[in-house]
């Protein structure tokens, strides 16, 4: 029975396939945060030279990059990626997503904008029917967390402000917890457009174009629609 970090181990390693497909002197690779994209990383090392570099999508995980040598761009300095590799915190059949847990939710959006695919890279675990168990995250500009905080009761959410957290724009996050989300692209365009949030952490209306599930018995491959 592979454990957990096998499993993301797993998911990481056939995300390096298709690096390999793309690894040319010019190219500029895509990098999420988080524990499983922590391993991709780690991995992606072995490209170090066969690359032109990469962006990434914390400073987390920039420092980790730069530590093992990889060259970390701005992406104001990048026209094109041909791939962005990333976890999910919830992922359905439609690949939309649920991501935020780490706090990066709104530099994540941003550099997977850019990019030409969005490699979701996680355990079966994380893929559901419906999306909304996983409490969603909001990045929040700090003068609107209480009026922001009462649309969230008003869509029957329960918000609760991520204590001692601080995101790498100068921001808080609100979870909601307990919001039912049916129709995850019109949620994802209702939150955004509430003043004061500066993303939410619903990645519908663009969602991964493939994602690399871990599964005891490999991996499984889901294709967007």
């Amino acid at each position: 029975m592979l454990t957990q970090q096998e499993l993301k181990q797993q998911a990481a390693d056939a995300a390096l396939k298709f690096v390999e497909d793309v690894a040319a002197p010019d190219t500029v690779i895509g990098v999420g945060t988080g524990s499983t994209a922590d391993l991709f990383i780690d991995g992606l090392a072995a490209f170090k030279g066969r690359i032109r570099g990469t962006v990434a999508s914390s400073e987390r995980s920039a420092a980790r990059l730069a530590a093992l040598g990889l060259p970390v761009f701005d992406l104001n300095e990048v026209d094109f990626m041909p791939i962005y590799v990333d976890g999910a915190d919830e992922i359905d059949s439609k690949l939309q997503m649920i991501k935020g847990g780490g706090g990066a939710l709104t530099r994540e959006k941003i550099v997977a904008s850019v990019a030409a695919r969005f490699i979701c890279i996680a355990d079966e675990s994380k893929l559901v029917t419906e999306l909304g168990k996983f409490p969603l995250p909001l990045e929040v500009i700090p003068m609107a967390l209480a009026s922001v905080s009462r649309m969230v009761v008003r869509l029957g959410g329960k918000p609760v402000l991520r204590e001692g957290f601080v995101t790498d724009n100068g921001n808080a996050i609100i979870d909601i917890h307990g919001l039912a989300i049916p129709r995850a692209k019109e949620m994802e365009t209702l939150l955004n457009d509430v003043p004061g949030v500066v993303t939410c952490g619903l990645f519908a209306l663009q969602g991964a174009n493939v994602a690399l599930l871990a599964t005891q018995d490999g991996i499984r491959r889901l294709d967007s629609r």
